[in-house]
């Protein structure tokens, strides 16, 4: 199989290159990025060409696949290029900064028979598959509430283009801050955790912090505080900050009838159960990668088995628009200062 990367930041670099070069199935065919040069040194270092245009690489007929790392604004139109050319995608998130443009992907994919699958690699962290068996086990009874949390100090230290100008600060480009970058893997988590969807949210999607060069408030939110109501009843509230100075939070914890679940809430065990006796069951499965320690996603992996197996991945578009939805619901939420129900096969 023979991939091409668009877009050569941060994410292509960390994770979607170093994760398809130890795929013994995959070769990098080639990149593209609006720095040429960028584009130059990976194919350098890599292998694999250094393509003048997406269209370029599009037209070349012995990529089967690519992966969309460009900034928030082109994921939808690249990865519909992309689709309409023939190739399968891997399209990092948030999936797309309209919830229409979000819903054509998913059209455009179904009518190519390609695979669309977006990075949401939450999912695959190997505490989170645990927990979901145990939940299902009722390790912890019925799930009553949640609250589930994902907070860095911020994208200016870790993008490619670091520092107040980052383009993740850019409304044209970015659209959305926190609640995209991070609110969105939180959504989808506890959506796959508990196998129900969001139904409603109330929030608020604020910038409360975050300067940019000219020492104004960033154009995007850099906070966002949602309360999601679950299909299935269960209440609880998801996080996101790009001002834990500190220290990274990425926690999930949940109240159930019989005790309580916390995921990636103690560096020394992974899942912490504490029973309603008060009894401790600790889990050292894995601890979930951060912006400064980077390991394996399984993100790639996924996405290569899906093309090589002709399969749907484990996170195809048509499984993330919902998570999409509950976003754009509760950017609508905070907007409108009122509960916003999050419509299936509808607008928010």
């Amino acid at each position: 199989m023979r991939v091409g990367v668009i877009g050569c930041g941060k994410i292509a670099q960390v994770r979607h290159i170093p994760e398809y070069c130890a795929n013994e199935s995959v070769e990098i065919g080639g990149y593209f990025d609006f720095n040429a040069e960028r584009a130059k040194e990976l194919s350098e270092k890599f292998g694999g060409k250094a393509y003048q245009s997406v269209e370029e690489m599009f037209a070349d007929q012995a990529i089967d696949a690519v992966s969309v790392c460009v900034a928030n604004h082109a994921h939808a139109e690249t990865t519909i290029k992309a689709l309409r050319a023939g190739k399968h995608v891997l399209c990092e998130k948030p999936m797309a900064v309209t919830l229409e443009d979000c819903i054509q992907m998913v059209e455009e994919a179904e009518k190519a028979g390609k695979v669309l699958m977006i990075g949401q690699n939450q999912r695959f962290a190997k505490a989170h598959r645990k927990a979901k068996e145990l939940i299902k086990e009722g390790a912890i009874g019925n799930v009553i509430t949640f609250k589930t949390n994902f907070g860095h100090g911020g994208p200016e230290t870790w993008s490619i283009d670091p520092g107040a100008n980052s383009w993740f600060f850019d409304r044209k480009k970015a659209a959305m801050g926190a609640m995209a970058d991070l609110g969105i893997h939180k959504t989808d988590l506890i959506q796959f955790l508990l196998d129900s969807r969001v139904v409603e949210t109330t929030a608020k999607v604020v910038t409360l912090d975050k300067k940019d060069a000219a020492g104004s408030l960033i154009g995007v939110d850099d906070n966002a505080v949602c309360i999601y109501r679950l299909e299935n009843g269960v209440l609880g509230t998801m996080t996101a900050s790009w001002t834990y100075y500190g220290e990274e939070d990425n926690s999930t914890i949940l109240y159930g009838s019989k005790g309580i679940m916390k995921i990636y809430d103690n560096p020394d065990y992974a899942i912490t159960i504490i029973t309603k006796e008060g009894e401790r069951i600790l889990y050292d499965i894995d601890q979930i990668q951060t912006n400064d320690k980077q390991t394996k996603s399984g993100v790639i992996d996924e996405f290569v088995g899906a093309v090589l197996e002709n399969r749907k991945s484990l996170v195809e578009g048509s499984d993330v628009l919902n998570a999409m939805r509950a976003v754009f619901a509760s950017l609508a939420s905070s907007e409108k200062g009122m509960t916003v129900a999050v419509v299936p096969g509808g607008e928010v």
